[in-house]
């Protein structure tokens, strides 16, 4: 068996066409179109590449669009206030700070204070609890776009047996959680496992679908995959540079060995990647149609 590969990309595509569809709504029956506002501390090369690259499929989509490039030195006291700012400002429906920030700034204090009916990263301890009660306004934006995912491509969760390679939480915990809710595209038997889990492959080799966010090159390798599992892979580790200096990607996933066992595998890079900026487009949308009264699955 060779596995059907998931192209994140066509997936991410198709979303956002939909979105624009979205935003064409909102403008033509509310007279209002999503904003979004992306706050970037310092110039980590890698943090402005996803910020530049969120910036662009907002412009694309059709949202009024806002970039605050703020100097590494910043005070927390300052970029809270600028946040606050945004909160207060009806024309942003959506605040993303980008992380990580520097170390004297408090990455906790800066998410609680975004308005949670703003916060379209998902990460705020209000929309947390949400999601663990069933209630979620918005979801993380990797776990969602796993999700979505899934559900696009036809794969069955309901009474699946799902393991999470990983307890962040950024994907492990919410993507748990989403999956084990009593819901469509969830309702699945999950179990986390981590850096403590004994025998992990008498568990990895339980699961009809696996998701891996492991945070380490190669970590599940094809003696860890049941013979037609689904093998979602998170990971994104740069292990080294072409010649032109081009950055090499792996996932967490051996995936030229486990492609030969599992039914579906996504890619590194092209797979759950586009999806996570799709996904931020998705929650700005959703938190747009909130503030215009539209009603939203």
């Amino acid at each position: 068996m060779t596995a059907r590969i998931i192209s994140g990309t066509e997936i991410a595509a198709s979303i956002r066409e939909e979105l624009k569809a979205r935003v064409a709504a909102l403008a033509e029956k509310h007279g209002t179109r999503p904003g979004l506002v992306t706050i970037l501390v310092g110039e980590d090369p890698g943090s402005v590449s996803y910020v530049t690259g969120k910036q662009r499929t907002a412009r694309e989509i059709g949202f009024h669009s806002v970039q605050e490039s703020l100097p590494a030195d910043i005070t927390e006291a300052a970029l809270i206030a600028l946040v606050g700012r945004y909160n207060a400002d009806t024309s942003i429906h959506g605040i993303l700070v980008q992380l990580p920030l520097p170390k004297h700034i408090s990455e906790n204090r800066v998410i609680y204070a975004i308005d949670p009916d703003k916060d379209v990263d998902g990460l705020h301890p209000a929309n947390l609890g949400r999601l663990m009660i069933g209630d979620a306004r918005f979801y993380p934006c990797t776990p969602f776009g796993v999700q979505q995912m899934l559900s696009r491509t036809g794969v069955a969760v309901e009474g699946a047996e799902v393991v999470v390679v990983g307890r962040s939480n950024l994907v492990g915990k919410p993507i748990a959680m989403m999956l084990a809710q009593k819901k469509k595209d969830a309702n699945a038997t999950v179990t986390i496992c981590h850096t403590r889990t004994k025998n992990m492959k008498e568990h990895t080799l339980r699961a009809d679908i696996l998701i891996v966010a492991a945070g380490a090159p190669g970590a599940v390798t094809a003696d860890m995959v049941k013979e037609g599992a689904v093998v979602i892979d998170v990971g994104v580790n740069r292990v080294g540079r072409t010649p032109e200096g081009k950055a090499i990607l792996r996932g967490d996933v051996d995936f030229d060995a486990v492609k030969e066992k599992a039914s579906i595998i996504t890619p590194v890079p092209g797979g759950v990647g586009p999806m996570t900026i799709t996904m931020l487009m998705m929650n700005t949308v959703r938190a747009a149609e909130y503030a215009a009264g539209v009603t939203v699955e």
